[in-house]
């Protein structure tokens, strides 16, 4: 022992005190630096949490809106002379002038000159162009309605349903010539609300209708259904082949150069950002290949490129997870390599497996910048009946709402966030459920 270690020693021994101060100022600095860590951490997560629930706050105030819609209730008279051969003939109602039904009980409950074009005009602007779909649907479901007359809840316009949800401009603004609505239609609204008809109900529409250029018509259920489409190519192809690529990677593959090489790629394919993925597509599956522009066919196949890496980092962990005892256990009692991975391995890792493929269906669901390189940008009316129909993803519709000008397309936008949003919460909490509900503790 050196001389100075000896002397220390015996500086200790002879100030047992002296020592011991020392000891608990150390520890004490040591546990005050532990606390102020920990409250760090606390002051982090709140932050989190409270930048999450600001930008959910902001969303919910903007998109509650948009999951109701202004209605004015009119007196309609289904005048056979107005619909003419239409009455008999369904097919002629796209002909038909369907307008003139809805028209005359507004001008019989305020009368204008007739020869004011531009007030007539500023009084049908009150009702949504949608009013003659309404009509040319309900004749088109049932001819015996020719002749009578029905006391009907139309769609109003998207400036009306805005001034009604309180989002238009005031008073004060109108008069000075901001906003879209006259101060003479601000009293027709006023009194129709008065005399209770004007009202906000349901808008079932934004839920079972496509998309369109009049805000108070364009609804989500196109995007729904070409997500759906998209997803189930991409689950299709994804699935199959990311668990088996990973069986083979973990049970049957060589350690050798290659398969390393194989790796690599896979983990680097993981983290490449997915607009890479949406120029491979536009050069492979439409340039070369020939596939349908805006398809959801070719929507999946992009989206398997960039979700298969996920699937299968996923499903090496969970087959990692399976103890080497199981197996051992089964080649003892004579299985086949085959039998143990069919029987034994694979039951015992798809919990893991699901978990890490629904979270990467997740993901797959909120791209969009894939699905901008193929096209599927395009202003798409129709709902897609198959994978090969032009169609959008809800994503791709919230872009396309973002950038219109309307004020009405705001609620729109966040209103299909929220749509989104559930159904992503929904994929996540399912992942967590079946995690837990199917995990093993070994």
């Amino acid at each position: 022992m050196s001389a100075a270690r000896r002397d220390r020693t015996a500086g200790r021994s002879r100030h047992p005190a002296l020592a011991d101060d020392a000891v608990r100022r150390r520890l004490g600095k040591r546990y005050a630096r532990e606390r102020r860590f920990r409250w760090y951490c606390r002051i982090a997560v709140g932050l989190a949490v409270l930048f999450l629930a600001v930008l959910f706050a902001d969303v919910v105030g903007k998109g509650w809106s948009a999951f109701l819609a202004a209605e004015v209730r009119l007196e309609v008279h289904f005048d056979p002379e107005v619909l003419g051969a239409a009455g008999s003939a369904p097919g002629a109602l796209a002909f038909a002038d369907l307008d003139a039904m809805w028209r005359e009980p507004l001008l019989e409950r305020f009368p204008v000159a007739a020869d004011d074009r531009a007030v007539r005009r500023a009084l049908f602007s009150l009702v949504s162009d949608g009013a003659r779909y309404r009509l040319q649907e309900m004749l088109a479901e049932d001819p015996s309605l020719v002749g009578e007359r029905r006391t009907l809840w139309l769609l109003a316009d998207a400036e009306v349903d805005q001034r009604l949800k309180g989002r238009g401009a005031d008073a004060e603004a109108v008069a000075a010539g901001e906003g879209r609505l006259s101060p003479r239609q601000l009293a027709w609204i006023e009194e129709l609300r008065e005399a209770g008809d004007l009202r906000l109900a349901f808008n079932h529409r934004f839920f079972t209708r496509g998309d369109s250029r009049e805000p108070e018509l364009a609804g989500i259920l196109g995007a729904a259904v070409g997500s759906a489409y998209t997803l189930l190519i991409t689950l299709a192809i994804c699935f199959p082949l990311g668990v088996a690529t990973a069986v083979y990677l973990e049970e049957f593959a060589p350690q050798n150069r290659w398969t390393d090489l194989i790796e690599v790629n896979i983990n680097n394919l993981a983290a490449v950002p997915s607009i890479v993925f949406g120029l491979l597509g536009l050069a492979v599956f439409l340039n070369f290949f020939g596939l349908p522009r805006s398809a959801p066919l070719v929507g999946g196949l992009v989206l398997s490129l960039m979700t298969l890496p996920t699937i299968i980092i996923a499903a090496r962990v969970a087959l990692r997870t399976v103890p080497p005892s199981i197996r051992e256990a089964a080649y003892g009692l004579g299985a086949t390599p085959l039998q143990v991975i069919q029987h034994h391995v694979l039951p015992l890792s798809l919990p893991g497996i699901l978990t890490g493929t629904i979270l990467g269906m997740a993901r797959a669901l909120g791209e969009t910048a894939p699905l901008l390189m193929i096209g599927m940008v395009a202003f798409i009316v129709d709902v897609p009946s198959t994978p090969f129909d032009s169609a959008t993803a809800l994503p791709v519709q919230i872009f396309l709402w973002a950038d219109s000008p309307e004020r009405a397309f705001v609620e729109k936008t966040s209103g299909a966030i929220l749509v989104l949003l559930a159904f992503l919460i929904a994929m996540n909490a399912s992942a967590v459920w079946l995690r837990r509900r199917t995990e093993r503790r070994w």
